[in-house]
C-alpha cells in the first residue's frame, strides 16, 4: 500500500517538523536574504565571467538601491580538454571557474565575509563551429549560476552585523 511506505512517512514527518520549528526559505518573505536584498553593491572584473557573475548576483540579491555593503569579486577561468577521440579530435571541454569574494561595509569597516568558490561546466565540441560556440557560451552561463549559488549560500550563513 502506497500510504504505508516508510520513506513517505519519514518525509511527511520531516516536513511537519520543519514547519513546526519556524523554518522559512532564505529567499522567501521574511527570509535571511531580505537583510541583504537591495543593500549589496557588486563589483566584478571586466571579463565575460565577471559580467555574468555580477548579473546573476544582482538577480539573487537585487539591485543596490540603498547599498550598505560592497561585494568585490576576482574571477578566473580555464578551459581544459575533457574527452579526446582516438583520432585526436577534442570532443568535450571542461570550463573551470573560480571566484574570490569579499563582503564589507561601504564605510570600509571590517570584512564580514570572504572566501573562494570553484566549480565547472562542460560542453561538447562536436556540433560544428556555431553550435560549439553556443555550447561554450551556455557553459559559461551555467558556471556563473553555479558560482552565484555558492557565494549567496555562504553570504546568507554570515550573521547579520550589529
Amino acid at each position: 500500500m502506497w500510504s504505508s511506505d516508510p520513506s513517505r512517512r519519514r518525509w511527511l514527518l520531516g516536513a511537519l517538523a520543519l514547519g513546526g520549528c519556524g523554518f522559512t526559505p532564505a529567499f522567501g518573505p521574511g527570509g535571511d536574504a531580505a537583510r541583504l536584498h537591495g543593500k549589496v553593491r557588486v563589483e566584478a572584473p571586466a571579463t565575460f565571467l565577471g559580467y555574468l557573475l555580477r548579473a546573476r548576483l544582482l538577480d539573487r540579491l537585487g539591485p543596490a538601491e540603498a547599498p550598505r555593503y560592497v561585494l568585490t569579486l576576482e574571477t578566473s577561468e580555464e578551459v581544459e580538454q575533457a574527452a579526446v577521440s582516438a583520432e585526436g579530435a577534442v570532443l568535450r571541454y571542461r570550463l573551470l571557474g573560480r571566484a574570490e569574494y569579499e563582503l564589507r561595509p561601504l564605510d570600509d569597516g571590517p570584512v564580514l565575509a570572504f572566501g573562494t568558490v570553484e566549480d565547472f561546466a562542460g560542453y561538447s565540441a562536436t556540433l560544428g563551429t556555431v553550435a560549439s560556440e553556443a555550447a561554450e557560451r551556455d557553459a559559461r552561463e551555467r558556471l556563473a549560476r553555479l558560482l552565484t549559488v555558492q557565494i549567496t549560500t555562504r553570504l546568507l550563513a554570515v550573521p547579520a552585523p550589529e
